[in-house]
């Protein structure tokens, strides 16, 4: 017997009866397709319909299972109107099992309009839990696990704010990445926290799986030589509040001699590793001395 026909028949043992109309949430492996509970194989070969965000991909998850569910699109660009047609398809008592790409969805996925549209209707909402980058990284990248914050992507536009305003929270800080961007962003959060203690993972569950643990020069150095592929989240270690480099009053003063006290405070801020309010009020104390 192959491969393929033993995955067939461990789907096909777990079928049961059909669910109950109503919305479930799934998870699915975000690489070794063997990474799937037996209850999200149930849930997928008996609802009526399975929501992918690329049905084309997912197709081979459910083909490599024998699961045959009519499967539609739910993604990014058209979650607005499907999310009303989803919730009234299962208003008027069918089921649904809704899927990312990889993972758990929402989770930087789409799915969140439809749970809201579910939730207006009184629909009810089931999550067969599963796999998570974000929590597969945390457990294996030997940072502090608790407390974390997960930002997702940095945005295209505003990186640079938004990476001072995750410097300010005091734990392990979890983000995803585009391969061709994690270089940069890795010298952007250098630059805000000094040099951390950080760890890539990437292609977790992968055939090309990876962990690099080092402080955030050591990853820049690394990448830099070696241009990473693949799906990228980064961890950094950011329980502790940076270390001021400098004399600050000296900075402050020489600073306001040419900038208003907001542009100087934001540039020591910088320069002296704290946060700007920090920089800031000291300014204003100084002008009053």
């Amino acid at each position: 017997m192959s491969h393929d026909d033993n995955l067939i028949q461990i789907a096909r043992a777990v079928q049961g009866r059909k669910p109950k109309a109503g919305l479930y949430v799934v998870a699915t492996p975000i690489g070794n397709k063997l990474d799937i509970t037996l209850r999200a194989l149930q849930i997928l070969a008996g609802v009526d319909w399975v929501a992918c965000e690329d049905t084309r991909h997912s197709q081979k998850l459910l083909d490599a299972y024998g699961i045959q569910t009519r499967t539609l699109s739910y993604h990014d660009h058209n979650e607005l109107t499907m999310a009303e047609k989803l919730a009234e398809k299962i208003h008027s008592g069918q089921s649904v099992a809704l899927i990312s790409d990889a993972g758990t969805p929402l989770i930087s996925d789409p799915g969140y309009r439809l749970l809201q549209a579910c939730l207006a209707q009184a629909i009810p909402i089931t999550i067969i839990p599963g796999a998570s980058a974000v929590l597969a990284a945390l457990a294996v990248s030997g940072l502090p696990p608790l407390p974390f914050y997960f930002s997702g992507f940095l945005p295209q536009k505003g990186a640079q704010k938004r990476i001072a305003e995750l410097s300010q929270i005091r734990a392990t800080l979890i983000g995803f990445e585009a391969p061709q961007r994690l270089v940069e962003t890795l010298l952007a959060w250098q630059a805000a926290l000094g040099d951390r203690p950080a760890v890539i993972a990437r292609e977790l569950t992968k055939t090309f799986e990876e962990l690099q643990r080092g402080p955030l020069s050591a990853l820049i150095a690394h990448y830099t030589a070696h241009p990473p592929k693949g799906e990228v989240t980064l961890l950094i270690d950011n329980h502790q509040p940076p270390e001021m480099t400098g004399d600050l009053d000296g900075m402050l003063q020489d600073a306001l001699q040419h900038l208003s006290v907001k542009d100087a405070a934001e540039d020591v801020a910088r320069r002296a590793n704290i946060p700007k309010r920090q920089a800031y009020q000291r300014a204003l104390e100084l002008l009053k001395e």
